[in-house]
């Protein structure tokens, strides 16, 4: 089967009148914010992109991207593999349009460019970001144990301390 790239924009009311599917990929590589969080940058995301009108009759782009990705594991070092996946659901809105407040919380809001279009690549690459764990971690005793820096044994206590306030103690008392 042969691998179709998805388009970098879209016109989504063009595509939503047509009912437009797109199942294609997005090179890793191209995704350069994304990729500063990854090991290698080697692959492709598998994206999946409906784009139609609602029974309000707005326009909606909804989406899946689907890839492995490389990570280094913060407890351990090493690097790591993880499967990310993420869905969305979006209504495209010109930037100086009011019609913010009417959109449904099923959609996420995404604002149409000058010319009327939405950057796809942008908005898979924004998804898969935040679809990132903040500390990517091997499971629970998957790491090596002679990479972690554990340390074993009885913490000291603290030295005692005058109090600050003893001195208003002894005001107080005179």
């Amino acid at each position: 089967m042969q691998k179709v790239k998805i388009p970098i924009t879209i016109d989504p009311v063009r595509t939503a009148q047509k009912r437009l599917s797109f199942d294609g990929i997005v090179p890793l590589n191209t995704l350069t914010r994304f990729c500063e969080s990854l090991q290698s940058a080697d692959g492709d995301v598998a994206v999946v992109i409906h784009c139609g009108n609602d029974e309000q009759g707005l326009v909606f782009i909804q989406g899946e991207a689907h890839c492995t990705v490389d990570l280094c594991c913060e407890r351990c070092g090493d690097v790591m593999s993880l499967a990310v996946d993420c869905s969305f659901a979006y209504s495209p809105v010109r930037g100086d349009d009011s019609a913010h407040d009417d959109i449904p919380e099923r959609y996420d809001v995404i604002e149409k460019d000058e010319h009327g279009e939405v950057n796809l690549r942008q908005l898979v690459e924004d998804e898969l970001i935040l679809a990132l764990p903040l500390f990517p971690m091997h499971d629970d005793g998957q790491c090596d144990t002679h990479k972690v820096q554990m340390s074993w044994g009885e913490i000291e206590p603290e030295p005692e301390k005058p109090n600050p306030f003893a001195i208003l103690q002894e005001l107080k008392k005179k």
